[in-house]
């Protein structure tokens, strides 16, 4: 359905209330203050692409709207694995990420593609303006973390002249270790925003969004991780002293399952005042 006028109103109730959810989401400070580390790093290797990245919806909607050769830029890169697997048709791939080592993974792997790809330090959309438009924006798992949402999506649609996919889990991803945040702190956790809460807020922007709802078999078999820096990376995430990794090891061990993890693709075709 295509949207023809917006209203401020309730866009602004739409993202207040998404950045009230994102915030519930934050560590207790008592539980913050005495952490080793800080709980929020990303190891490079959790975002390295392999030699071939199964499709999905979300690969499909990309795709579907690049012409040949086309060009991409993927917000939040990581390693590539939005983008990657749409190179062909796409020719040329730009990344956005905070940190060096993922758009090193990320040149990596577009060198071994004989894919162009053109990489920016930063944050999104802090820094957009160095940024080229491109045929297609994708953006995967990088909206759970961004409260400000309605420059951060604006700022996608104006870098794409066809289309802006969007790739988030149906649940916060932290929620996979809510039972431990429980075990371990006695800590419940949120279960807000939501995908739909998203699409909602992309509608109010006057953005004709789309949601296709679908089960990620691969959920939990994307990353080649030791099993000491899995359980090193959980121990983190809790904010729990070294000497607690025998218990995080065998809290995983009774946690982990193998179920497809149901995931949000959203996405909208880019209108232009001049088309």
């Amino acid at each position: 359905m295509a949207i023809t006028e917006t209203d401020p109103d309730r866009l602004t109730r739409l993202a207040n209330q998404w950045k009230a959810d994102l915030q519930s989401w934050a560590i207790p400070s008592e539980i913050l203050d005495q952490a080793p580390e800080p709980p929020w790093s990303h190891p490079v290797a959790m975002f390295t692409v392999s030699d071939e990245v199964p499709d999905s919806i979300s690969h499909q909607r990309a795709r579907e709207a690049l012409p040949n050769n086309g060009s991409v830029l993927d917000v939040g890169s990581g390693g590539g694995r939005a983008s990657m697997a749409i190179s062909p048709p796409a020719g040329m791939l730009v990344a956005v990420d905070h940190q060096q080592g993922m758009l090193d993974e990320f040149t990596n792997a577009a060198k071994a593609r004989g894919v162009i790809a053109h990489t920016y330090l930063g944050d999104w959309p802090n820094v957009a303006d160095l940024v080229p438009e491109v045929d297609v924006v994708v953006c995967h798992h990088v909206a759970y973390n961004v409260a400000d949402i309605v420059p951060f999506l604006q700022a996608l649609n104006d870098h794409a002249t066809k289309r802006v996919v969007l790739e988030i889990p149906m649940t916060h991803p932290m929620s996979n270790m809510n039972a431990l945040w429980k075990k371990f702190w006695d800590l419940d956790r949120p279960t807000e925003p939501t995908p739909y809460l998203l699409q909602a807020i992309a509608v109010a922007m006057g953005f004709p969004a789309v949601l296709d709802i679908w089960d990620d078999e691969t959920w939990g078999a994307r990353v080649n991780m030791p099993q000491a820096d899995r359980i090193k990376h959980s121990r983190v995430r809790l904010c729990l002293t070294e000497d607690r990794d025998a218990e995080v090891a065998a809290a995983l061990l009774q946690e982990q399952d193998a179920k497809p993890r149901p995931i949000a693709t959203l996405w909208w075709d880019v209108k232009r005042d001049n088309t």
